[in-house]
């Protein structure tokens, strides 16, 4: 009797530890990826989710880190008599198992979108009471990261539902990546890494510097019409909240969409990277110009969004249009962005004092757009910030 318990106990802590494997690792960094909904909003299917994760491989972005495929909103237009997700055979005709098995042989990971609601944003069958059954079919079907977002739910608590939702991916038994899209009504990232790696902190992002004049066109509130630099805004004050395992999300990146220049694609790319963003690719990068590539596989740029300490960035100084915002790294360096609102090409600097630092201590300064050292400097550091720009630099002993 006692063998038999004592093989019993094993094999529980053998199961114990089965079960446990994966979900530690999950989101140490921000994740990266690829969404689909900035760029084809409704308009997704298996031809452009394969032709993307191709893309992914072929144009040196997985090299550079991106590993999710996300397919947001539209996949999904029923349930049947059992309440099981019935995917668009249409768009989906061969499921959606088959999408992330082709997913996952090009060695990406499979995210998929649900919303904790009754229904999606595109008014699609929501989660709210199919939470468990929902989950575990994700897990059937490989998926590796869960969008969840908030429309159809302004009748329920945003902290219970996401909880029950955290609970039904554990119950389900796959790591998946839980990501809470609830738009920061609720403070969520005083909550969200109870049930989640990631937590949405605004409204949805546009394609536009501020969006003020677009909101005007479209006849909609300007506060709630919000492109990059205006949410940049509402992060600052949040970088406690951050760090390995749960992320602050300012929404995904708008870089290669269009409405940007190329100075604006690499600011916004640049401030994601100090904020330690989850960085996930809006665009078509199936067709997208060399000058987006090379913002989006900027290696150095990434390395201090996924910089294994984990710490947001700080807005440490703010002069109207002249920011300098700072992020400790891992190896006892800072990586700094001046950034230039303005309309025309301005002289910045930082000091040492500012970003923690003695004045007197002599560094290394590395620009990260020019990849170029730039020599050592006592006390502080200067550069021309073109408009509507940045210069990023690293500091090291």
């Amino acid at each position: 009797m006692k063998k038999v318990s004592t093989l019993i106990m094993v094999f529980l802590m053998v199961v114990s530890v089965y079960s446990q494997e994966g979900w530690d690792e999950l989101a140490k960094t921000p994740p990266m990826g690829w969404n689909s909904w900035n760029k084809f909003a409704c308009n997704v299917s298996e031809k452009l989710i394969k032709e993307t994760a191709d893309a992914m491989v072929s144009t040196g972005l997985k090299e550079a880190g991106y590993t999710y495929i996300v397919i947001d909103d539209c996949w999904l237009i029923g349930r049947d008599a059992e309440g099981n997700m019935i995917p668009d055979s249409e768009r989906f005709p061969n499921g959606m198992k088959s999408v992330g098995d082709y997913i996952h042989s090009l060695g990406l990971k499979f995210g998929i979108y649900t919303d904790i609601g009754t229904k999606t944003c595109e008014g699609r069958p929501g989660m709210r009471g199919y939470e468990y059954q929902d989950m575990r079919t994700f897990a059937s079907w490989g998926v590796d990261y869960v969008k969840n977002d908030w429309c159809s739910a302004e009748h329920q608590g945003a902290r219970a539902s996401y909880a029950i939702a955290w609970d039904a991916i554990k119950q389900a038994g796959r790591p998946m990546v839980h990501s809470i899209c609830e738009w920061g009504f609720s403070q969520p990232w005083e909550w969200g890494k109870e049930s989640g790696h990631l937590w949405r902190t605004t409204l949805d992002i546009a394609d536009c510097w501020d969006c003020s004049e677009l909101a005007i066109s479209y006849g909609m509130q300007v506060e709630n019409f919000l492109g990059f630099t205006k949410i940049l805004d509402q992060q600052s004050g949040l970088e406690s909240y951050a760090g390995p395992g749960h992320w602050n999300d300012p929404d995904m990146l708008e870089v290669g969409n269009g409405n940007l220049s190329y100075e604006e694609n690499k600011a916004h790319y640049s401030l994601w990277a100090i904020l330690a963003a989850p960085l996930m690719l809006g665009n078509d990068i199936r067709s997208m110009s060399p000058e987006v590539k090379e913002i989006l596989t900027n290696k150095e740029i990434t390395a201090v969004d996924q910089d294994e300490l984990g710490k947001q960035g700080v807005k440490v100084r703010d002069d109207g249009d002249y920011e300098i915002w700072s992020k400790q790294l891992g190896d006892g360096g800072r990586a700094v962005v001046m950034f230039n609102r303005s309309e025309s090409s301005k002289e910045m600097n930082f000091t040492w004092n500012e970003i923690g630092y003695p004045d007197n201590l002599k560094l290394q300064v590395r620009d990260l757009w020019e990849h170029k050292g730039k020599g050592k400097y006592t006390g502080q550091y200067k550069a021309e910030v073109p408009s509507h720009g940045v210069v990023v630099v690293r500091l090291s002993l």
